[in-house]
């Protein structure tokens, strides 16, 4: 099993996030919310309102997100999906684990990092980087740029 860091339209609640629960597609179980350790710029661009986390670690936010545990052939489909390598890259990076303490508990939990895949752009747009950076995504959020499902294309 493999952990993958997905901060855009897989997550829960999100528009694309049915491709997980799909068995056909392999297994995917999720472990917590968690935050990237390095900020990364988090953009919505293109004709499609995608998100698009871009690999200029060091700049940007820390960008919030859930860990999934995902077996080979799910990675396999992820990786299709993302159209990888082509328009995202497979890379590797460290994502502190976000957990409530339990209610009650008298000190919080010691903060857990974990090295997760995550789906990030190498290759952008020069001016994608002077988007606004957001430090989490929801489709319908207030940034106000609605997704457009792969569906509608």
């Amino acid at each position: 099993m493999a952990l993958v860091f997905l901060y855009g339209t897989l997550k829960r609640g999100q528009p694309n996030h049915r491709v997980l629960r799909d068995s056909a597609h392999g297994s995917a179980a999720f472990r917590a919310r968690g935050r990237t350790l390095d900020p990364y710029p988090l953009v919505i661009a293109g004709e499609h309102n995608i998100p698009w986390l871009l690999h200029l670690p060091g700049s940007g936010r820390r960008v919030e997100g859930e860990v999934y545990a995902v077996d080979e052939r799910m990675l396999r489909f992820l990786d299709d999906f993302e159209s990888c390598p082509a328009l995202y890259q497979r890379t590797a990076l460290r994502v502190q684990l976000l957990e409530e303490g339990a209610p009650g508990a008298e000190e919080p939990p010691v903060p857990t990092t974990v090295q997760c895949f995550v789906y990030s752009r190498a290759t952008f747009p020069p001016e994608w980087a002077q988007l606004p950076h957001h430090d989490s995504y929801d489709s319908e959020g207030p940034h106000g740029l609605r997704y457009n499902p792969r569906e509608n294309r």
